[in-house]
């Protein structure tokens, strides 16, 4: 055994971790899992409300859809509306409506993410969740009253927040969970946006044609309630970090502080701003998670349109098919996040290795994936398969780039994440304006293979730059050892010092992250 070997088994041993299913951090994993679904709810309900929300007749100017002719339409479900509902919306001002949530969501993020990390993260991302659970109410209201401008209002405070929802769990999750276990935990918090969309696309369905108040105003006020029990459930139960804790077992406030910081007290330096944007490895964090919600919103939202303008097939005819991807990824990313932490636990790899085998999953998965989608011609079957296996993949992600926020930087996480998907999420909203470009009411097998192809070229670079420049070792510009000197002259280091005070700093957290 070498001398890093000895010192980090030694490390490690001195690691008492405690054993049981009730334990502390479990409980705030669950309420963060929860949060997280409960969000996703209130982000994608309205997509679901609005169908039943609208006078089809009214706005129906005679036209039919454009389709495309290559495929036969034998076997072809049309697509029911049901009865037809209050407002004659058509189609731009519909997408107005959807839109509206989004930007108050994106505008949020950093701002959120740089006051979690002054004045904690706790409740921002409670008090944050409570507004947009309560404003749920208000939806009907604002539209009946309001009209379309009302509603887009709401929508957008809405938005403003859950702004705090990514950046603020990434935060705690930070505080919260030792390194080996972050893969599991990361994923299990973050599969709650699948385990939301799975319950609100049918249970919204449910509520819009046998609700109450007209239907579609239940969808509201249920969901509200709901997030508004959870918002107070969470502020009071759940607390920013380990040391904070009044009941916490101290066997786990110790293995916790001292797996993350290697020390029982958590220090909170400024952010060190040139330093972040001088690390290569932020950058592949970034240009992955960009690369995902572009390629991801191809293939949630493309495709579905692609199978019923050439397929002449729409997955919105069965919720249990349009709910079938999003449940392949809620599977996979718990059943591959345990994989991942067996890497890392096992010795076997290391965090850099662990994180570039599992994003290159969940990003080479789909974009090959959207590659054999343009190639499955006029078989429906095949192509729902595919669309699938691909969104299912996708889950390696959680394991991948989503958590090495926490393996670069611990303290700083948050604000990190809140970057990322800031640009990721505006990166997004790409996707549907380039395929609307290319398609350009010309919906032919051709015209969507270069969506498909542009959208898996995205996947692939962003997933080869990562595996490039990425790495899960905890950067120096995060390291205890260094808080106590000025801020300006850490952010202009380039390394941890030569000396012996820098090796043992270097030491200590090789060990805590785990990698050799």
């Amino acid at each position: 055994m070498t001398s890093k070997e000895q010192i980090m088994a030694s490390e490690e041993k001195d690691l008492d971790k405690p054993s049981g299913f009730f334990q502390t951090r479990f409980f705030v994993t669950f309420m963060l899992f929860l949060g997280m679904a409960n969000a996703y709810v209130m982000r994608t309900n309205m997509s679901v409300a609005i169908v039943a929300m609208v006078n089809h007749t009214a706005i129906n100017d005679g036209h039919d859809d454009v389709m495309d002719d290559e495929c036969p339409d034998s076997n072809y479900t049309e697509v029911d509306h049901g009865q037809d509902g209050e407002f004659a919306w058509n189609s731009a001002l519909q997408g107005y409506i959807l839109s509206s949530f989004f930007y108050g969501y994106v505008i949020t993020q950093i701002p959120f993410g740089m006051l979690a990390k002054k004045y904690g993260a706790l409740n921002f991302l409670g008090y944050g969740m409570l507004v947009n659970s309560v404003f749920a109410f208000l939806v009907p209201v604002a539209a009946r009253e309001g009209g379309v401008w009302g509603l887009c209002i709401v929508r957008f405070i809405q938005g403003l927040g859950e702004g705090p929802i990514v950046p603020c769990t990434h935060a705690l999750l930070a505080k919260w969970i030792p390194p080996n276990e972050r893969s599991r935990m990361g994923a299990a918090v973050y599969a709650g946006a699948q385990f939301g969309t799975i319950i609100s696309m049918p249970l919204s369905g449910l509520l819009a044609e046998y609700g109450f108040d007209g239907g579609w105003p239940s969808i509201f006020y249920v969901f509200g309630t709901v997030g508004t029990l959870w918002s107070i459930a969470f502020i009071i139960w759940v607390y920013e970090d380990p040391s904070a804790h009044p009941t916490i077992d101290e066997r786990e406030k110790k293995y916790i502080n001292t797996s993350l910081w290697g020390t029982t007290e958590i220090k909170s330096p400024p952010i060190p701003f040139k330093a972040i944007f001088k690390c290569l490895p932020f950058y592949a964090i970034l240009f992955a998670h960009m690369g995902h919600n572009y390629g991801y919103e191809t293939l949630m939202t493309e495709l579905p349109t692609y199978m019923k303008q050439v397929l002449r097939f729409s997955l919105k005819s069965n919720g249990l098919l349009s709910s079938l991807p999003y449940l392949a990824m809620w599977i996979f990313s718990m059943s591959i996040s345990v994989v991942a932490d067996w890497m890392i636990s096992s010795k076997r790899f290391n965090h850099t290795q662990t994180r570039k085998v599992m994003n290159s999953i969940g990003q080479y998965g789909p974009g090959l994936a959207l590659i054999a989608a343009s190639y499955t011609g006029c078989d429906r079957v095949l192509t729902l398969a595919i669309l699938t296996i691909g969104v299912g993949l996708n889950g390696g992600i959680y394991s991948g780039f989503k958590i090495n926020h926490l393996d670069l930087t611990p303290r700083f996480a948050g604000f990190l994440m809140a970057i990322t998907n800031c640009s990721a999420n505006l990166a997004g909203l790409l996707a549907p304006i380039a395929a609307g470009n290319l398609i350009n009411n010309q919906p032919t097998i051709a015209q969507w293979q270069k969506v498909f192809f542009i959208a898996a070229f995205i996947y692939i670079i962003a997933g080869t730059f990562f595996n490039i420049f990425g790495s899960g070792e905890r950067q120096y510009w995060d390291n205890p050892d260094n808080d106590v000197k000025d801020t300006n002259a850490l952010e202009s280091q380039t390394q941890i010092p030569s000396n012996q005070n820098g090796n043992d700093a270097r030491r200590r957290i090789s060990a805590i992250s785990g990698n050799q």
